[in-house]
């Protein structure tokens, strides 16, 4: 389901995943299948994140520019697009003046 407005019978966990100083905000949701999902917002700036599992990155609002690692081509992504991230990997991801608003996927 690309670029979901809500998701239904899940768990959110209250606690704040906070990076970087708070300019990487997000919460996970728990589904009855056993999946997991976080919703979060990223600030002005640029990040790298390591992966453990392949994620999806779907973006909901704003824009970024991606470089995976290993890679150096930069990848600009905007509301309603996604990009995928390998297992035991990682990304650069750089947000301009407004706020990327995602949703993360943990595939298996």
């Amino acid at each position: 389901m690309l670029n979901p407005t809500e998701f239904k019978n899940v768990t959110a966990v209250t606690k704040a995943n906070i990076y970087f100083d708070g300019n990487v905000v997000s919460h996970t949701l728990l589904f009855a299948d056993g999946s997991k999902k976080t919703l979060g917002l990223i600030y002005s700036g640029g990040y790298h994140f390591g992966t453990d599992k392949a994620e999806r990155m779907e973006i909901i609002a704003g824009s970024c520019s991606v470089t995976l690692d290993g890679q150096s081509q930069v990848l600009a992504y905007g509301a309603g697009t996604s990009f995928a991230v390998p297992a035991k990997s990682g990304f650069n991801i750089e947000v301009g003046a407004d706020i990327c608003e995602y949703v993360c996927s943990f595939l298996d």
